[in-house]
């Protein structure tokens, strides 16, 4: 219920002010309300590994945001997984003075910097699916990582009677991905004790680094009957190595591309748990305009004197999806952008 309050009371306040702005004057146009951009007021999406598929779909909604607010909207990151070189693309976009950017920061104390001068230079900061708790971003917004680790596991064990050997590949030091995994384990620990770890692996995302570590933990454990990991790069590789291991070990990941949906499908991947990308791109900026525009509101409470945004909500959820071979068809991006009649971050 926290959660749908939140997201309520941030989509509602945007409509109950433009209201207000039409009562005050039935005849101003739209242009006139406060809910409006300034010509060239430009926010710009920040990643890493940005040419993975789950950013687009946080991007169209991102941008279809900005665009009914008659904002400008930009895609920026690195397409490498290399925390210094999403750095230096966050520096880039900053110098160019945007009003606000909605990042994905691969770590969370190398950006503490950054993003705490973006903020004294006047450019909002509103972190998705992963945080930097410890810097002055405003908000962020994201599914529950914990609680989709959980899940996850759950789906697992059930399907394996609650017994069983199970193993899990990583990327340490990513704060989502950490949190996926170590709930999984937890979920596992608490609730299925005759689910056994055998092993743990670090793929750094790689599919080839995923795919050879399936296959020697299969080797060495050949009652291995589940391997999850927190992201869908690493489920490529290792939903083939599992085929070529026999077949019996399910596979399950969080996020899904083309590839992972197609593997769903055809049963050569167990299922996966996806957030709810296009809402966490549409609250996001939502929470990235209010930041820019804290004059909007006057709370009873002491952030002038404190020094902190009034428009800050410190964790907005924006759900997620159990992903089956019944429902994947769902999940295709090429057919979401044919539906939407739109292009994507080309557009």
């Amino acid at each position: 219920m926290k959660t749908n309050f939140l997201a309520a009371a941030a989509a509602s306040f945007v409509v109950a002010g433009a209201s207000v702005a039409s009562a005050q004057d039935a005849d101003a146009p739209w242009e006139q309300s406060p809910f409006r951009c300034e010509p060239g007021e430009t926010y710009v999406m920040n990643v890493m590994v940005s040419g993975v598929e789950y950013w687009f779909p946080v991007y169209e909604m991102f941008k279809q945001a900005a665009h009914q607010f008659g904002c400008e909207a930009d895609y920026t990151g690195t397409p490498e997984y290399d925390v210094n070189k999403q750095i230096a693309t966050f520096e880039q976009a900053l110098a160019k003075q945007p009003a606000g950017i909605l990042l994905h920061p691969m770590n969370p104390d190398p950006f503490v910097e950054p993003i705490n001068r973006a903020t004294e230079a006047g450019t909002a900061v509103v972190t998705f699916a992963a945080d930097s708790p410890n810097s002055k971003r405003v908000s962020y917004v994201t599914s529950d990582n914990a609680r989709e680790g959980r899940v996850a596991a759950q789906q697992v064990a059930e399907d394996m009677g609650g017994s069983g050997q199970y193993a899990v590949l990583e990327n340490p030091g990513q704060d989502n991905h950490d949190r996926r995994v170590a709930a999984f384990i937890e979920e596992m620990e608490d609730n299925y004790p005759d689910m056994e770890l055998v092993g743990r692996a670090s793929t750094g995302q790689d599919p080839n680094k995923a795919y050879q570590a399936v296959l020697s933990l299969a080797q060495a454990n050949p009652e291995l009957g589940a391997v999850f990991m927190p992201e869908a790069s690493s489920a490529m590789g290792a939903a083939q190595a599992a085929k070529e291991a026999g077949g019996d070990i399910r596979v399950m990941s969080v996020d899904v591309n083309a590839s992972v949906l197609d593997m769903i499908q055809a049963g050569e991947m167990f299922g996966a748990i996806n957030p709810n990308q296009g809402t966490q791109g549409y609250y996001g900026f939502l929470l990235l305009w209010l930041a820019k525009h804290p004059e909007l509101i006057d709370p009873m409470n002491d952030h002038a004197e404190a020094g902190f945004n009034p428009m800050g909500i410190p964790v907005l959820d924006n759900g997620y999806s159990v992903v089956t071979q019944e429902n994947a068809e769902s999940f295709y991006w090429d057919k979401y952008l044919k539906k939407r009649g739109t292009r994507g971050i080309e557009g």
